[in-house]
């Protein structure tokens, strides 16, 4: 048997492939939209790639499925329990397979189990490996985002980000029962999620990319309940707000993404610098400079957002981006491709065109922010914002302080004194892109150096 891990960084997503040495025959679990590295391995390691399986309908990144089967003529196998066909409307034109659960797919020597494990999504599967040549019994279970190193999925995405409503309680009950059942693996069985640390489908996921069922039973918080109402108190507090383009991506992975290959790859515009200036001024466009917060903070573009790539790019472009506006990059062109695959996971295709840095140079750019130290602001009689998530202001905050949670910020109208403001999150990072964002709304800005952590420290004032 052959197993092989693939990982996003920028979207903490996780897939693999599955392949039977003796007839060829490979299969991909939960892939992304960008395949080549699932055909370049294929063809590099001499399988065919005959199967695609899902194990739900994924609200964090574009499913690879119908671009696999388009390219490759694989079969798609998901799931049909928990919903109507499971929820999927995938196109008849391509092969697809139906799961119930119980059911065992053979990829030559090697079956794939499907075990319906609701709770994440009502059709959530997980699929259950065995290398027949070998064994007769399961080596490991790809859990997909039923169970993660440390954590297990949240329930609330289907209410918060496709609007069913009254189905996160329901979720959550489910996965009790589905981890109830899931305890009954022998501890030696190896977990494969779908996901790592730094993903938005748990509360607190590990780093560690594979777990067993035995160390999962000790260590991980979730399993740690025999008692469904304290489960469900644990489960569902401190879930943060999810990003806003899980709505998109819950609408489009049930039927299939436009292929790629219909998709405009951006037109890389170095010699257009001119350009830059009209479209950051546009209302019809987004235009995000790649930057660190520093060399933004030193000399910007006005009416740009400071997104540091990869730093915080995807996880902000996520959350901030607008999927009826078109997308302008300035970046270092040896990034682009990177960038467009980022994008292109999160379904953002209204990508228009890549401005290099050298493009920037021939701008007129003033400076952007100050940064000061936490007993410097607190001296200046000037508002504050939080732009932390509210569990986190809730907890504590400086007293007087304004609170807008950053994703919310573009949107807001702010009533704020005067046309200065120091913005603050935890630790620096989601003010920066705060300050991008403020200066485009026409204040002068300062960004408390170290965030809140800074502050406290600094044994100022909070509430």
């Amino acid at each position: 048997m052959y197993l092989k891990y693939f990982y996003d960084r920028h979207l903490a997503q996780a897939s693999y492939m599955v392949g039977c040495q003796a007839s060829g025959e490979a299969a991909i679990i939960d892939p992304s939209r960008n395949i080549n590295v699932y055909l370049e391995t294929a063809r590099r390691e001499g399988y065919t790639l005959t199967k695609a399986f899902e194990t739900h309908i994924h609200a964090d990144f574009v499913s690879g499925v119908t671009e696999l089967a388009r390219r490759t003529g694989a079969t798609i196998y998901h799931s049909t329990e928990g919903a109507d066909n499971g929820g999927y409307e995938l196109p008849s034109s391509l092969p697809t397979h139906g799961l119930k659960d119980g059911e065992t797919i053979a990829l030559g020597n090697v079956q794939i189990k499907a075990i319906h494990t609701p709770g994440h999504t009502p059709e959530h599967m997980a699929f259950e490996l065995t290398d027949g040549a070998a064994a007769d019994k399961p080596i490991g279970v790809f859990t997909g985002d039923f169970v993660f190193v440390g954590d297990v999925g949240r329930p609330d995405l289907l209410e918060k980000s496709a609007g069913v409503k009254n189905s996160t309680e329901n979720g959550a009950r489910q996965m009790f029962r589905s981890l109830e059942a899931f305890k009954n693996y022998e501890d030696y069985i190896q977990i494969w999620p779908g996901h790592g640390a730094g993903s938005a489908c748990g509360k607190s996921l590990g780093a560690v990319p594979t777990s067993t069922v035995g160390y999962e039973k000790l260590y991980n918080p979730a399993f740690q309940f025999e008692e469904e109402e304290a489960f469900l108190s644990f489960l569902l507090e401190g879930q943060t707000e999810p990003p806003a383009y899980f709505t998109r991506m819950k609408q489009v992975n049930p039927t299939g993404m436009t292929p790629l290959s219909d998709v405009n790859p951006g037109v890389e515009m170095e010699r257009k610098a001119e350009d830059m200036a009209r479209l950051a001024a546009s209302r019809n466009a987004m235009v995000i400079d790649t930057r660190n917060a520093f060399d933004y903070a030193n000399r910007h573009l006005p009416g740009t957002i400071n997104l540091p790539f990869p730093d915080v790019f995807a996880e902000w472009m996520g959350r901030l981006a607008d999927y009826e506006k078109d997308i302008y990059i300035i970046s270092d062109p040896p990034q682009f491709q990177e960038i467009r695959s980022v994008l292109s996971s999160m379904g953002m295709d209204r990508l228009k065109g890549l401005f290099s840095l050298s493009a920037l140079s021939k701008t007129e750019a003033p400076r952007s922010y100050t940064n000061e130290l936490p007993k410097e602001v607190a001296k200046r009689d000037i508002p504050v914002l939080d732009v932390r998530y509210d569990h986190e202001w809730n907890e504590s905050h400086i007293p007087g302080a304004e609170h807008v949670p950053l994703p919310q910020l573009p949107e807001t109208e702010l009533h704020l004194p005067g046309n200065k403001v120091a913005v603050h999150c935890a630790s620096g990072k989601r003010s920066a892109v705060a300050a991008s964002i403020l200066l485009n709304k026409g204040y002068e800005v300062i960004n408390v150096t170290g965030g809140f952590h800074q502050w406290k420290k600094e044994n100022l004032p909070v509430t």
